[in-house]
This record gives structure tokens, sequence and C-alpha cells, in this order.
């Protein structure tokens, strides 16, 4: 029996997912389940650069604001969400697509990990998470743990790979995987010079559109320090201009500009790992490249 389809649409950050996928998802009469282990918590729009209602064009977005600030959310978490989205999406007849830049949340779905996931080591947990984050990083490198972009600066993640080490598992090993749909992966992307001015205008325009302003309400609200840390890049790097470390806007811009550049680098070299992604020419006809990738799927 054949399994259902399912169009991810994938890529580093500022390479135009989110616009690819609402003109296929209208062309196609899709929904779109976003794949983005930030824009699941609600506030933050600017930083992350949440899609917003006038650039859905009226395509229905699933997995937005489930989370308030400061709540635990995980790839565990994210998986059964996204598959009850997108087998609603199946059971009105329309096309699922997958969409974001979060790469394990991507995998977990369009590959279908299996978890088994010990329990946590309160004790463990304790110590680790008052060590700085480059520190549980060296703590895993040291080791010989490769990271991915995605928890390059993702504390609890790192925390996870720690704890997954000392119970004897290997962070290495294949996850299991009980796949549930059919898969179609299209990836995005620019050289790495234009990425690099897509960011930087970016970078600009959410300042201008009040980036710094979003950060300081969710402190002034209650979401902590600990937490906009952990989140690392825009929210960080706010943090830390609100808090002094970075003394000017001038400054902000650019130590996050070459923070963003080298996240965005961190994500090509491990999208670029997976061989069944059709990379798109986003300097030419990603549309009609993508229909044509998308009309040989349905044979």
């Amino acid at each position: 029996m054949s399994l259902p389809k399912l169009v991810v649409i994938l890529g580093p950050t500022a390479c135009g997912k989110s616009g690819l996928g609402v003109a296929l998802a209208k062309k196609y009469g899709g929904e779109i389940v976003s794949a983005d282990s930030r824009q699941v918590y609600r506030g933050l729009d600017l930083g992350t650069g949440k899609i917003t209602p006038q650039e859905m064009e009226g395509v229905p977005h699933h997995l937005l604001d489930v989370a308030d600030p400061g709540e635990q959310y995980s790839v565990a978490r994210f998986q059964p969400m996204a598959y009850e989205a997108i087998d609603g999406i199946l059971s009105r007849g329309k096309l699922p697509f997958l969409v974001g830049g979060t790469g394990l949340y991507v995998r977990s779905v369009a590959e279908g990990y299996v978890f088994h996931e010990a329990p946590p080591d309160p004790a463990l947990r304790s110590e680790l998470e008052a060590l700085p984050t480059e520190a549980l990083r060296d703590r895993l490198t040291a080791a010989g743990v490769e990271l991915d972009a995605d928890c390059y600066n993702n504390r609890p993640r790192l925390v996870r790979l720690i704890e997954k080490r000392q119970n004897g598992e290997d962070p290495h090993a294949e996850a299991e995987r009980d796949p549930r749909y059919d898969v179609l992966t299209l990836g995005v992307s620019y050289p790495r010079e234009t990425v690099c001015r897509r960011i930087n205008r970016r970078l600009l325009a959410r300042l201008d559109a009040g980036m710094i302003e979003e950060v300081a309400n969710l402190r002034k609200n209650g979401v902590s320090d600990e937490f906009l840390e952990g989140l690392g890049l825009e929210y960080r790097y706010i943090l830390h201009h609100l808090t002094g470390e970075i003394p000017t806007e001038e400054a902000l811009i650019q130590e996050l500009g070459r923070a963003i550049k080298r996240f965005a680098k961190r994500q090509v070299s491990w999208f670029k790992k997976d061989n069944d992604v059709h990379w798109l020419d986003m300097e030419a006809d990603p549309i009609a490249e993508a229909s044509r990738l998308m009309e040989h799927f349905w044979g």
C-alpha cells in the first residue's frame, strides 16, 4: 500500500523557504506545517522571521505559536503534533508541505524517527544546566560528537546529548525509522555571497520593524534571560545589547550579522549531507522547477 505524499521544503536561513512554500501551496491546494524550533513560541515573531498573516496569502499554516516562551519544547514533542497536522491536511484532501530550517525537526517527520527516550538524570541535568553553552559544546566535541547546526546553540539539545552519552547511548547511532509518508524534498539555497547580502538586508529590516523592542517586551513580560540566551542568535545578541554587553546598535548589527552567517553556513553543511534533496536554482525559476519535480513525484 502506497504511503501518502508529503512535500518538504528546507534550506538555510534567509533563502526563501516560506515564500516558496506559500506559492506552491496556493498552486496545488496545500497547507503548510512549520518545522522551526523557535517559531513554535508565541510572541517570538521578528526574531524568528515568523511568516505574517499577510505573507501567508490565505494558506493555512500549522505549528506556529503552539507554546509559551519559557516552555520546554523538543523534537519529541514536535513530531506527534506534526503527524497530527499532516494527517489532518490529508484528510481534507489537501497536499501537506513541511517547511522549515530546523533539520532535526524536518527529518524526524520525513524519515519517521522512532524515539526511545531514556528518563533524564535530575542530578546530572542540574550539573549540566549550570555550565555555559560553550562548555557543553566542548564536552561533546571532546568526546567526538558531531554537532549539527540546530543544536550548536540549543542548550536543551546539548544537555540531552550529554545525558544520552552518560546513559551509554551513541549520539551518532542511526535512529530507528518508521516512515509514514512518501516524501519529495526540495532545497532552497543561494551562492554564499548572495546569502550574506540577504541576511544583511533582512537583519536591518527586522531591526527597523522593532526586533529590539520585541526582546525588551518579552523580558518585561517575564520571559527569563536564561530562556532568551538559550534561543541563540537574534535573542541572545539582542539580550546582550539590552544588558550592555554589546554597547551600540552598530556593534549589535556587526556581531549578530556574523553569527547568522555562521549559522547559515552550518545549516548548508548539515542539509548537504542528505543526498535525497532536490536543490532548486533560486536565481532562476524555482516555482517552475519545483512544479516539474512535483508532477513527476505524483506520477
